[in-house]
């Protein structure tokens, strides 16, 4: 009877669930090996990513270099000059312009809080709110300008390590991108022959076929989401510029950025421009919302599709889950890496999923023929 039982299926997957247990736990008490494995992985992480991410927005105009029978390290180093020029422009242009439309903005703070708390003491004296001591509430926050100074300045006092690693990080990404980048663009082809010659030659065809789908993919997300934000930024800050609303082009950058959030994004991309032009001119608060619908519907309807297309083909609500679950496990960052991440996985599980299938079809054709 034993031996019958340690044949059995129940058997197997008892000994294989125990080890799989015995390896998890003594992993989880091995700190001191896979410590710096993460910090190793941690520090390449960034630079890998921002060499990726540029990798994918260039390396299309290079390929098309290379059909005017240039060569393609010449190539390379041509886009790695425009992009160097880009870099030289943005920072004496685009980066003087939102320094200064901060400074206005955060010169002109005071004046909004004031604004502010006139508004909520006229909403408190209303007969609707007569019931209620909205004052004692306030005063409960302490929401008086020495508090919020001495808070900003003790809260800086306390960031500065936090400023100095970031320092470091930035300069640590200036020195190491250009390197990576240049290598990923020049040799890039290489990449997956390398991969394909890992696995058998049975399922070289069909790993090559997945890197092509996976590198379709990530190509399509990054360069259409690039276009999207160029788009959303540029027309919101024209629309913002030709209703006047001041700090037009500020506001612009930030509804570009936040475009790369789905479905949120616009909305916090909206909700400064809207703060600040609603107790100065509820109408043009009202614009402000206009010209924003017009953006989106226009990205939604003709940009969208037409440069990312359905690549993803992403339910909604899995995308908003996607983002909650993202961005509580790693911020910011998630959000914005969630929804690609997500997609490389599923186009993976498919595969995988079509590939055992096609086989256990293949088998059962060769059985039939047997």
């Amino acid at each position: 009877m034993f031996d019958k039982f340690r044949q059995s299926k129940l058997f197997f997957w008892s000994v294989e669930m125990l080890v799989v247990a015995t390896l998890i736990f003594v992993l989880a008490n091995l700190n001191f090996l896979y410590g710096p494995i993460g910090t190793f992985f941690s520090t390449l992480f960034a630079p890998l990513l921002t060499a990726g991410f540029l990798y994918y927005l260039l390396n299309p105009v290079v390929e098309l270099l290379e059909k005017f029978h240039i060569k393609r390290t010449l190539a390379v180093v041509i886009m790695l000059l425009v992009l160097l020029g880009a870099i030289i422009l943005i920072l004496f242009s685009v980066i003087p312009s939102l320094i200064n439309q901060l400074a206005q903005l955060s010169a002109n703070l005071p004046s909004f809080i004031r604004q502010l708390e006139t508004w909520i003491n006229d909403f408190a004296n209303t007969p609707l709110m007569q019931n209620l001591d909205l004052s004692s509430y306030l005063d409960q926050l302490n929401l008086s300008y020495g508090s919020i100074i001495q808070q900003f300045v003790s809260s800086l006092s306390s960031s500065l390590g936090s400023l100095v690693s970031a320092i470091a990080s930035a300069t640590v990404l200036i020195i190491t991108v250009p390197f990576v980048l240049f290598y990923m663009l020049k040799d890039g082809k290489r990449f997956a022959p390398s991969i394909q010659k890992v696995f058998p030659e049975k399922r070289q065809t069909q790993i090559m076929e997945l890197l092509g789908q996976l590198n379709k993919t990530l190509s399509n997300y990054i360069s259409g989401q690039a276009i999207e934000c160029l788009f959303v930024g540029t027309f919101t800050f024209l629309g913002y510029w030709l209703i006047g609303v001041d700090y037009a082009f500020l506001f612009g950058v930030i509804a570009g950025l936040t475009n790369l959030i789905p479905y949120l994004g616009p909305y916090i991309g909206l909700a400064p421009a809207v703060v600040v032009t609603v107790f100065d001119s509820p109408i043009r608060a009202l614009l402000c919302c206009v010209v924003v619908l017009i953006v989106q519907q226009v990205d939604g309807n003709v940009i969208y599709p037409n440069v990312i297309g359905k690549s993803l083909a992403i339910h909604p609500l899995t995308i908003i889950l996607i983002l909650l679950v993202a961005g509580n496990l790693a911020g910011l960052l998630g959000i914005f890496l969630g929804v690609p991440f997500y997609a490389i996985c599923r186009t993976i599980v498919i595969f995988v999923i079509r590939m055992f299938r096609d086989s256990k079809t293949k088998q059962a054709a060769d059985q039939i023929q047997l």
